[in-house]
């Protein structure tokens, strides 16, 4: 149902039920969660792509798993969307940078995954259909992050409607970053992460932590504080020093190894050590 690869830095998660278009379940919530947590712990790994085999990413929740939540009480109701609101936090809240993956229709549920992810590219082949009200549901548990994905009025509609939008109108609304050409996916995949490797492991760790502990906070004095006192202990940590010596001496940072993708020998990637380790707030 799950596979997992981890190739120079990057890990994939790839949804592979194509037969059943990938549609998710009790039991393929919890290996997401699980790959989500393991792959966060691992310090070698500086991105991860959440993908999909076959012609669907995914048609959000499997039919069969729809008829047995059907039959549950509203206390196992309870508990079963707790799990998966417990999936979506994890993947939205995660260190490691993510990037989605989107080659084929993504409805439901998966609206939501593509959401909680910091970039998405999607196909032209892509669409999208938050299609819960149509058989007298609500998006509840994806809606927190496909509202800041998508923005408020949009979401109006398209929780309402339940219409089936192209891979075109959801760039323009913000829900996908990029848009391409199917037999460009896998390469503009491959840039966007290579780009990221390029910047330092820790600093895409506490940028992403800015935008998830400052978003729809108000610009006080103890955020300002806050943010000052971020980035005083970025400039003195060993990779803040590393970076700003080696943007001062024009030469690349350790942590950039030529062809990261393609090369399958390839330097260390430097760690930061305890003692140089940067101590945000």
């Amino acid at each position: 149902m799950l596979d997992i690869s981890i190739k120079n830095n990057v890990a994939q998660v790839t949804l592979n039920r194509p037969e059943k278009h990938n549609a998710f379940d009790d039991l393929l919530i919890r290996e997401l969660t699980d790959a989500f947590q393991q792959i966060d712990a691992d310090l070698s790994t500086r991105v991860m792509v959440l993908a999909a085999e076959g012609k669907s990413f995914s048609a959000g929740a499997d039919l069969s798993w729809m008829k047995r939540m059907a039959k549950y009480s509203y206390e196992e109701n309870l508990a079963d969307a707790e799990k998966l609101a417990d999936m979506l936090k994890t993947l939205d809240r995660m260190h490691t940078p993510t990037i989605a993956k989107v080659q084929g229709a993504a409805f439901g549920g998966a609206v939501g995954l593509v959401s909680c992810c910091d970039i998405a590219i999607g196909s032209h082949n892509a669409s999208f259909c938050l299609s819960e009200v149509k058989i007298g549901l609500i998006p509840a548990t994806i809606s927190p992050y496909v509202i800041a994905a998508m923005g408020e009025r949009q979401a109006r509609r398209y929780f309402l409607t339940a219409e089936r939008f192209s891979a075109a109108t959801a760039y323009r609304i913000g829900l996908l970053s990029e848009c391409c050409d199917p037999e460009d996916l896998d390469s503009t995949v491959d840039k966007m992460a290579a780009s990221l490797l390029k910047n330092g492991p820790r600093a895409l760790k506490e940028a992403k932590s800015l935008v998830l502990d400052y978003r729809n906070q108000e610009v006080n004095d103890e955020l300002i504080k806050n943010s000052s006192a971020r980035i005083a202990s970025t400039r003195t940590c060993a990779e803040g020093q590393e970076g700003l010596g080696a943007f001062l001496e024009k030469r690349s940072p350790s942590w950039v190894v030529d062809d990261q993708l393609t090369t399958e020998k390839q330097k260390p990637t430097q760690r930061v050590t305890d003692e140089g380790e940067c101590n945000v707030q």
